[in-house]
């Protein structure tokens, strides 16, 4: 490998800023002008293993995520999703967290542009809008219960059909199979707040018996007011799902 040309074709197809520096035998670091939204560079390092180049991140992108998001917020609804889909688009593999593009028929600018934009759109997930961080919270609440309770003692929005056949009070999951069904809620604002206080008053007037959860996406977001009188009737909640497995051991304890 010559590394003026290399260098060279770096520059060609992605930018006149890049630069190679030699780091070790068959090891280069590629310094790019391409940032986080945080002003910190991408990393990307070019190295050579069993005679094939590859360029890699070395784990840094991921862990630059984390800085912002809980590591399982990026295994999990709309976020995995985009990550997933920008890997396969930019044919870069994930080697447990560290992210690697093979170098094919000395193609090395061609493999940086393709690995540089599929490391910013990943990057992306930190720009959800609030309505897709919405999205993702009630996916990531619904892969907990699918990963925390056997499949077929759940009902997602699950209502009584007998007293409520237009379903108008809905239960976001309902976990059965014993003496007392549990009713779990996701909660992402004072509105699903309200309506769960609501909900579970009319159960209690219709006489059924049950256990309930309320888990929210961020209760500090959540009005006091609207809070204190979902207290009231709650008999559990959690602050957020940052408390899955704490969430997951207090359900399996009730699975019985």
């Amino acid at each position: 490998m010559n590394k003026v040309l290399v260098e060279r074709d770096f520059q060609e197809k992605v930018s006149k800023q890049i630069r190679l520096a030699s780091e070790g035998l068959d090891r280069y670091r590629i310094f790019t002008p391409f940032m986080f939204e945080d002003g910190d560079h991408l990393s990307i390092v070019m190295k050579r293993s069993n005679g094939k180049w590859f360029l890699t991140d070395e784990g840094h992108t991921y862990m630059h995520l984390t800085y912002d998001l809980d590591e399982k917020d990026l295994t999990t609804g709309t976020r995995q999703k985009i990550i997933t889909n920008a890997l396969s688009a930019f044919h870069i593999e994930d080697y447990g967290g560290e992210l690697v593009l093979y170098i094919e028929d000395e193609r090395y600018g061609d493999a940086l542009f393709s690995f540089v934009q599929g490391l910013l759109k990943i990057a992306d997930v930190t720009f959800l809008s609030r309505e897709l961080v919405r999205s993702t919270f009630l996916e990531d609440f619904k892969a907990l219960m699918v990963n925390t309770v056997p499949e077929d003692r759940l009902t997602f929005n699950w209502y009584d059909q007998v007293r409520d056949p237009q379903g108008n009070y809905t239960v976001d999951c309902h976990i059965n199979g014993m003496p007392t069904p549990l009713f779990v809620f996701a909660l992402n604002n004072d509105t699903a707040t309200r309506d769960a206080t609501i909900k579970l008053l009319q159960f209690e007037r219709w006489g059924l018996r049950f256990h309930s959860i309320g888990i929210f996406e961020n209760q500090e977001e959540i009005n006091r007011k609207v809070l204190a009188r979902f207290s009231d009737v709650f008999e559990k909640q959690f602050s957020s799902l940052s408390a899955s497995d704490r969430i997951a051991a207090y359900i399996k304890s009730l699975l019985k």
